[in-house]
Order: C-alpha cells, then structure tokens, then sequence
C-alpha cells in the first residue's frame, strides 16, 4: 500500500461541510480497494435525440433553477436514459464520462441484487431463514435469529442511529470499524444489539447492508466484489473497471463503498426498469426484482420508514427506495446526493452523482436536499418523455 492509500475515511472529513469532490472521483487512489474488472463483452449505451434539461423544477410550492441546484449540491455526474437510451449527459467538477464515483448507499442496491442471485443460484436456501443461519454472530445479539427478509427490508429491529449531524451516531462507529478501529466491520454487526421486535419498525440502518454483504460473501464463498463481477459487471457490459472499497480484514464495504462511473451505475436501475432482464437474458429474477420494489408490509409504506429520529415520506423494499404515488417509481439513494432513479411510466432511469457539501451538517431537508432531489428528478422524468 502506498502512502497515499494510508488515507482513512475520517481523513476525508465527512459531514463537516468540507468539499468532497476532489476525493469521491478518485477513492481508488486514496483507500484499500477490490478492483472489478470491465466486461470483456461491453454495452455501450445508444444515443437517442438529445433533450435539454428543464430550466426549472418544482419543489415546496416554487418554480426553482435547474442551474442552481446542480450547482448547489456539487453535481459532478447526470445522466438520463430514455427506453435504454441516452437523452441527456452531463459532467460537472472533477466528475466525467470514465470517472469512477463514490457510491455511498447506492451500493445497497448492488448488494440485494447479489443476494437475489444467490438466492436463485442455491447458495442461500431462503430469505425466510435467519441471517444466523451463514454468518456468525453472538448469541442474542441483533440478527441472531432474525430472517434475511427482514434484514433486507432494514426491519431487522437492531437499536440503530443513522445520524450524520451526531457524531457519537452508530454511522459513525461504523465508519471507524472500516479503519479497524473497535474491530472489524464483522465484529461490529456482530455485536450490535436489539431494539424492536423484526418485522414491525423500517428504521434505515447501515449495518443491515453490511451483514448482507457478510450473508454474499459468506453463502457463495467467495469476496462480493468478485461475485459482482461475475454477476453483474460481466453479463451488463460495464465498459470500466469497478472498485470496492475494503476494511483492514479485506472486506467490503458492502454498505456504501462501490465506485462505479454514471453508464455503469445506470446499468443496475435499468436491469429493474426491465424486470431483471437484461439483453433477452434473465440476470436477476423477475419475482426478486418484484419484491425489491414494492413495499410489502404497512410498516414499509411512504411515510413509515425512520432514517434517525424522522419519518420519510419514501417507501422501503429490498434495499431500495420507493416514492410515494402511483408511478412505481423506485430510486437507490446515497449520502451527498448519489442516486439512480427509475421511473417506469417514463420508461426513464437517471444518475445523478454528486459531492453536495452541505449534506449531513445538520438533520434538515434544507441541507440534504433528498426530497428535492427526487422532486428535481421526477421533473426530468417527466420531461424527457
């Protein structure tokens, strides 16, 4: 390892309010990382007429510039695709066509759709088992016991705070057990502890991601990055390389830790616009990526789910977020601004990448900008069709 790549995750200063976007284009440099390899049969995205972006957007009952807010989060990255094609691209700072960004929780996504396959392939009998079952874990601990679904669904009931604005938050002990501090990251899921009985409280909790990603490594016997790129990197074409960051042990950050670039990260949203197929050929199954988007339960409803001390107005499946409304709108969602958003009405999938500085300086809407974000997308959706 170089001296460049003794760099922590502290080091970069997060949610202080400090520019990020010299480092998320270029995490490969900096922190230990498991390289993907491209697809040796790549898909380049076809280019279909080229729509301008609408000049403003609605949020909170005002008529707001598109240039300002692209500006204001720190957009590095947007991409819309319409039916699979190229509408609009953009790059912004240090983002561009090749640069690999920092997923933050859109990796989360990536990993249920691992879990699917895995599921599929055999290696895990059923997501109605528990968690228990593949990965170890203290006896009376938070997931010992508790089913994969739930864990999925973040209804696993483990006491959790996924504060970015308190630094004594559980998100951030987390982000010390990637530098080994206090053990592992295994270690730290291992031990976390209960709250509310599974099955009844969606309350968003990093953690949940990270023992999935345990659950993939685990079932199948090999790393995630090098399931992923089995899985998905090599049958969706993806046209550069992709990078996992890891932890001292060598595992994954399975919660937020995937640098792929914008085509490449599109590929996930539109393989679930299309039911999981991809090029004629099923990838993950129809009935997963069914279930991954649709809230199953009450609890999982727009409204419900608990991210801190706050009820969200967004829906919760396997791993990604659900708008409210009758669009079956679906979106993978990461801290500064990282999403892939799929409106199905509109046959659009868009990448917005982003270093949005602001982000988790306080608890409000007015810094982190989630709501207005998937207004200002719904926006494009609707006017790129």
């Amino acid at each position: 390892m170089t001296d460049q790549k003794r760099m922590t995750m502290a080091d970069l200063g997060l949610f202080t309010g400090a520019p990020q976007h010299e480092h998320f284009c270029r995490m490969k440099d900096l922190l230990a990382t498991r390289e993907m390899a491209p697809s040796a049969h790549p898909h380049f995205w076809p280019r279909g007429e080229t729509t301008p972006l609408p000049e403003t957007y609605e949020y909170d009952g005002t008529a707001r510039p598109t240039e300002k807010f692209l500006a204001d989060t720190d957009t590095s990255a947007l991409l819309v695709l319409v039916d699979g094609a190229i509408r609009h691209e953009s790059y912004f700072l240090t983002g561009g066509p090749d640069v690999q960004w920092l997923s933050m929780s859109v990796a989360k996504s990536f990993v249920s759709a691992l879990v699917g396959i895995a599921v599929d392939e055999g290696h895990i009998t059923s997501i109605a088992e528990p968690i228990s079952s593949y990965v170890p874990l203290q006896p009376g601990s938070a997931y010992d016991g508790v089913s994969i679904r739930d864990v999925l669904q973040m209804s696993s009931g483990a006491r959790w705070n996924e504060d970015y604005n308190d630094p004594a938050s559980d998100i951030f002990q987390l982000t010390a057990a990637t530098m080994g501090i206090g053990g592992t990251l295994d270690d730290f899921v291992a031990r976390m502890v209960r709250e509310n009985e599974p099955g009844t409280v969606c309350r968003y909790n990093s953690g949940e991601t990270q023992v999935l990603g345990a659950l993939v490594g685990r079932a199948t016997g090999r790393p995630v990055a090098d399931y992923m790129s089995e899985k998905l990197c090599e049958p969706l074409g993806m046209t550069s390389a992709g990078y996992w960051l890891l932890d001292p042990a060598g595992r994954e950050l399975a919660f937020g830790g995937l640098n792929l670039t914008a085509h490449d990260f599109a590929r996930l949203g539109e393989l679930y616009r299309n039911g999981g197929v991809w090029q004629g050929r099923q990838i993950v199954p129809a009935q997963w990526v069914r279930d991954s988007i649709t809230a199953t339960a009450p609890h999982l409803r727009p409204g419900r789910p608990l991210i801190g001390r706050n009820h969200v107005n967004l829906g919760y499946g396997y791993q990604w977020w659900l708008p409210a409304g009758d669009r079956g709108e679906f979106s993978a969602i990461g801290v500064y601004n990282q999403f892939v958003y799929v409106d199905p009405v509109s046959r659009t999938t868009t990448v917005k990448l982003s270093a949005n500085r602001r982000y988790g300086t306080s608890p409000d809407e007015a810094t982190n900008r989630e709501v207005e974000t998937i207004a200002f997308l719904r926006t494009i959706a609707r006017h790129s069709h």
